[in-house]
């Protein structure tokens, strides 16, 4: 048999064993050793695995991963989140929809120090939803709104789809994050405007709150002050040059604790959660990596991204048609394969032919972050809607995804305005030293 239909059938096969909701990351690495095992020998896939899963957990550039998340654990048990969403709710709460756009507010500023779209999704879950009840915001709002803004936390830096492609393609870190900002904050933009609409033709959805005084106003800004801080002191860093993506973890990490601390804010409690839920998130994002390198292996072998990059390049096509089609594989991968597996399995085969027809890997990169996004929200995958769910018990699956639809445009319109218009996440890492 040839390489060539070895490394199709290793394909087929992983996609079935994936939707039977076997771990994904073991998966990966089981068909890539059986795989190389095959076209090369047993000997050296023994070989493989063991190099393979050593030099991913013994990584220095992928422990920013852990130091992120820690980061984004310790924002959360110490209450920054919570006073983010009182900040944006005393500012715009009084409007029609206004509790919803806070939330948007609040997840793109715990993006911002977070990383992560699960973490940023069941906390805004967890701190918002009561209120939006409270006040009487239909579910299909409350929770779609939750849901897609939950996403921003894979766009908004620190990201760890970011750090992972990174590591993948040998692109800057620094520069990935940088040129997510100003899409992100697009984005949340678009957001809002779509919120804004939604409650314009159905006013009923998100009826205004109460109205707060100005000096109430003034002082709930003393609560942005923290995550302000975290984000100057990590991005300012990196966009000068001061420290590394993995530094600016650590700093990160470590200015986090000293704020909860000084704040008198994060329980021993908290502290020892943080620390749990840092070491679980951080094993199964590693675990992911790890099979994904060995899959890479074997696809490497099966030569399927070579023969895929040459077909796709032959093709008498106009290049912007060839990335069309391939933002179409990803937005169908994403509905059903979570973010971080997707781009483990497919950058290998799709980063050369993009490279080859002359597009930036830097904007490739917040493309693929971008349709990630859908992936998390959208059927049948939507792991935001899942995580949402969990919180909002009473609330069923087909009314938050019915809730997130308005959102979904939105993030398709803002996917779809790089492709005409790169400099948006390209002029921010254009400055960069």
């Amino acid at each position: 048999m040839s390489p060539t239909a070895v490394g199709l059938i290793g394909i087929v096969a992983l996609f079935l064993f994936i939707f039977s909701r076997m771990p994904v990351g073991y998966v990966m690495a089981i068909i890539g050793f059986l795989g190389f095992g095959y076209l090369v020998s047993f000997d050296a896939s023994l070989n493989l695995i063991a190099k393979d899963i050593f030099s991913v957990f013994g990584s220095y550039n992928l422990t920013v991963i852990p130091l992120f998340v820690f980061m984004g654990q310790l924002a959360y048990h110490s209450g920054i989140s919570t006073r983010l969403f009182d900040a944006a709710y005393k500012w715009i709460g009084h409007v029609p929809g206004g509790l919803a756009i806070a939330t948007i507010g609040a997840c793109a500023g715990f993006a911002a120090i977070c990383g992560s779209t699960n973490a940023t999704a069941a906390t805004m879950a967890a701190t918002t939803l009561p209120e939006m009840k409270r006040y009487d915001y239909k579910p299909e709002l409350a929770t779609g709104v939750v849901a897609a803004g939950g996403s921003l936390g894979i766009l908004i830096p620190p990201s760890v789809i970011f750090i992972v492609y990174g590591i993948m393609t040998e692109q800057s870190i620094g520069k990935l994050f940088i040129a997510g900002l100003l899409p992100g904050f697009i984005l949340t933009i678009l957001f809002v405007l779509a919120i804004m609409i939604w409650t314009r033709l159905k006013p009923d959805l998100g009826p205004p709150g109460p109205k707060t005084t100005f000096r109430e106003k003034i002082t709930s800004l003393f609560g942005l002050a923290e995550t302000i801080l975290l984000f100057l002191l990590v991005m300012g860093g990196l966009f000068a040059g001061f420290f590394t993506p993995t530094e600016a973890g650590a700093v990160g990490a470590f200015g986090t604790l000293i704020l909860a601390m000084m704040r008198r804010t994060l329980s021993w409690k908290g502290f020892v959660t943080s620390l749990f839920e840092t070491t679980r998130s951080s094993c199964m994002i590693l675990v992911i990596v790890a099979g994904a390198t060995i899959f890479g292996h074997f696809l490497a072998i099966s030569r399927i991204p070579f023969d895929t990059a040459n077909w796709i390049s032959s093709l008498q096509l106009p290049r912007y048609v060839i990335m069309f089609m391939i933002i179409l594989l990803y937005l169908m991968g994403g509905c059903f394969i979570d973010s971080l597996a997707l781009i483990m399995l497919t950058v290998p085969i799709f980063y050369p032919v993009v490279t080859h027809l002359g597009y930036d890997p830097l904007w490739f990169g917040v493309i693929i972050v971008l349709i990630t996004q859908i992936g998390v929200i959208t059927p049948p995958v939507g792991i935001n809607v899942y995580v949402v769910s969990g919180v909002a018990r009473d609330v069923p699956l087909q009314v938050i995804f019915k809730g997130v639809i308005p959102l979904l445009i939105a993030l398709i319109i803002g996917t779809f305005l790089l492709i005409p218009f790169p400099q948006i996440a390209l002029f921010l890492p254009g400055l960069m030293r």
